[in-house]
């Protein structure tokens, strides 16, 4: 077990527990998180877009084609926003802090 931290919009932030092996999304909605995941993870949306710290990006595999994709249609899309359906939780991201936009 490990803990993330997710920050909102407002600066505010909150602890999350997590397991190796689970999306960011699951951890993020079992914390309580508004990260709706409409389409159930199967990137068809956008609504699980999160900001993942630099320092982080190197421990995740490159996004797909597919999920570039979907970013490309959030309007405030940045070079270190992924989806958090995507993103599996591994012992390297660890005391990660999640931003949501």
């Amino acid at each position: 077990m490990m803990t993330l931290t997710f920050q909102a919009p407002d600066g505010s932030t909150s602890l999350a527990d997590a397991q190796p092996g689970e999306t960011l999304l699951r951890v993020g909605q079992r914390a309580g998180q508004p990260m709706e995941g409409t389409c159930g993870g199967q990137m068809a949306c956008a609504t699980c877009h999160v900001l993942i710290p630099p320092e982080y990006l190197a421990h995740l595999p490159a996004p797909s084609a597919e999920e570039e994709d979907m970013l490309d249609l959030v309007p405030d899309a940045t070079r270190s926003s992924r989806l958090a359906c995507q993103i599996v939780v591994t012992e390297q991201l660890a005391d990660m802090a999640v931003r949501l936009p």
